[in-house]
């Protein structure tokens, strides 16, 4: 008597290399920016002052103010080189990738769990680079605000809540942190659901 064999698990195909090459760099130079930005935020935290409450030492790079800009300024150039080349490839190769309208009408009608899975994946990866060029355009604004004036300017509307444009500026900056850490873990989730943990390998190896 012969045994039933178990169906054949079918191979996930690769993304390219210049895909997993990207999605190493994206993750390296989002966790040094991310910590070291903490390490800035911990010398005068935007909420509260000089006083008001930091982040724990773990999380952070840099072990002070100066180290702390080095790491964040070191790798600014590098982090909108890589956004701005990840995204040209992205709207160059892969349109698939990217939400389209057609995306939020399959999350509101379709059935099919595979599409509205799909569908989510594309907005959340889209408001990922969104996301990234919002923090990239704040930091340019709180690094250069002489040179970049109309961009700090752009939030003078805190002012209607007692906030200066400045305080705004950097709540607005500061707030892409725990953002993309959320729009990340969701990334992760919906890869996981779509194709497990072989889809997730398939990204980086």
């Amino acid at each position: 008597m012969t045994e039933a064999r178990a169906p054949a698990t079918p191979p996930i195909r690769h993304s390219p290399i210049w895909t997993r090459a990207f999605h190493s760099l994206n993750l390296l130079v989002l966790l040094v920016m991310a910590a070291s930005g903490l390490q800035i935020y911990n010398a005068n935290p935007v909420f509260g002052g000089r006083g008001g409450a930091t982040v724990p030492e773990l999380l952070a790079l840099g072990g002070w103010l100066a180290g702390g800009r080095d790491w964040h300024f070191g790798f600014m150039g590098l982090y909108a080189l890589n956004l701005g080349v990840w995204i040209a490839l992205l709207i160059g190769q892969r349109r698939r990738r990217l939400a389209d309208t057609g995306d939020l009408g399959t999350l509101k009608v379709s059935q099919n769990r595979a599409k509205r899975r799909l569908s989510a994946h594309r907005l959340v990866y889209t408001l990922m680079l969104i996301l990234l060029a919002f923090g990239l355009i704040t930091g340019l604004a709180m690094y250069k605000p002489a040179q970049f004036w109309w961009l700090s300017g752009l939030f003078s509307f805190g002012e209607a809540f007692g906030a200066t444009s400045w305080q705004t500026l950097r709540v607005a900056h500061f707030a892409t942190i725990p953002a993309i850490a959320l729009l990340m873990l969701t990334h992760v989730v919906l890869s996981w659901r779509i194709g497990g943990l072989r889809l997730l390998r398939s990204m980086f190896a």
